[in-house]
C-alpha cells in the first residue's frame, strides 16, 4: 500500500473516478447508528464531512435532518447532488462555513483522510453548544475462514500489496484510525471526552457483489489493469471455493464527542 503523503492524497481523491460503483457497492450504515447520533444531538441541522456520493448524508436526511455536505471531489459531489443533497465542493480543512452552524458534524468512513487536529478545530467552530461530532466507519471483521481465503487470494495474485484480511479479525483492528482522531478531539480543548459506540451487523455477498466492491478499496483502483484483473480472478476463485457467497461481519464504529461551552 502507498504510504507517502502524496500517495495518501492521491488515494483519497481516486474514488470519484467511478462514483457510480462506489455508491452501488459500499456498505450503508446501521439504522441504529444514525438514530443514536440524531437522538444525542440538540437538533436536526447536520454537516456531512466528505459526503462522497451521499451514503451517510441521505441516511440522515431520510430521518428528517437538514443536511449540508462538504466534498473535495467534484465528481462525487455531482453524484450526491443528483440524489438531492446540497453539497459544497471543498476540503473540510479549507471550507468556509460563512457564519453557519450545526447541531451535528458527521463523517462516514472519511475522517482518516482529514487532518485530525485541524478537522476537530473546524468542527468545533461550526457546532452549536452541546452539538455533536460523530465520526464513524464500517470496519470489516471477517470470520477466520473468510479472512484466510481472502488473504490467500491476495498473496497469490498481488503479493506486493500488503493486504492481510486476517489482521481485521481483531475488534481493535481500527485502533490506528481511532487513536489520532481521538487525540485531535482532545487537543482542540473544545469537546468533552470522546466516546466509542459500536454496532455489529452482517451482510451476505455473492461472488459478483463482492468483486464489484473490490476496486473501491483503498489503493486497489490504482493497481495496473492487469494486476487488478488477476486479483479479481483470484478473489473470485476464493469465493467460489466458499460456495459462491459468504457472510461478512461488520462492526460500525463511532467516535463521538460533545461540543462544550
Amino acid at each position: 500500500m502507498p504510504t507517502s503523503a502524496g500517495d495518501h492524497r492521491e488515494i483519497a481523491e481516486s474514488y470519484g473516478s467511478d462514483a457510480e460503483r462506489y455508491d452501488r457497492t459500499r456498505p450503508r450504515y446501521p439504522e441504529a447508528l444514525v438514530e443514536r447520533i440524531i437522538a444525542a444531538s440538540p437538533g436536526g441541522d447536520v454537516l456531512d464531512v466528505g459526503t462522497g456520493t451521499g451514503i451517510a448524508g441521505l441516511a440522515f436526511r431520510a430521518r428528517g435532518c437538514r443536511v449540508l455536505g462538504v466534498e473535495p471531489d467534484a465528481r462525487m459531489a455531482a453524484f450526491a447532488r443528483r440524489k438531492g443533497l446540497d453539497v459544497e465542493i471543498a476540503r473540510f480543512e479549507e471550507w468556509d462555513p460563512a457564519g453557519r452552524d450545526f447541531d451535528a458534524v458527521v463523517a462516514g468512513t472519511v475522517w482518516h483522510w482529514v487532518d485530525p487536529v485541524v478537522g476537530a478545530a473546524r468542527a468545533a467552530r461550526v457546532l452549536r453548544p452541546r452539538g455533536r461530532l460523530a465520526l464513524f466507519w464500517n470496519a470489516f471483521q471477517p470470520a477466520p475462514e473468510v479472512a484466510e481465503a481472502l488473504t490467500g487470494a491476495y498473496a497469490r495474485a498481488v503479493p506486493d500489496l500488503p493486504f492481510d484480511w486476517r489482521r481485521l479479525n481483531s475488534p481493535d483492528s481500527y485502533a490506528s484510525v481511532l487513536a489520532p482522531a481521538a487525540d485531535g478531539i482532545r487537543g482542540s480543548a473544545a469537546f468533552g471526552e470522546p466516546e466509542e459506540w459500536r454496532f455489529g451487523w452482517d451482510r451476505v455477498y455473492t461472488r459478483e457483489e463482492w468483486l464489484d466492491q473490490v476496486p473501491t478499496f483503498g489503493g486497489h483502483g490504482q493497481l495496473p489493469a492487469g494486476k487488478l484483473d488477476a486479483l479479481l480472478d483470484s478473489v473470485g476463485d476464493a469465493v467460489d471455493a466458499m460456495g459462491g457467497s459468504f457472510s461478512m461481519r461488520y462492526s460500525a464504529v463511532v467516535l463521538t464527542a460533545v461540543r462544550t461551552g
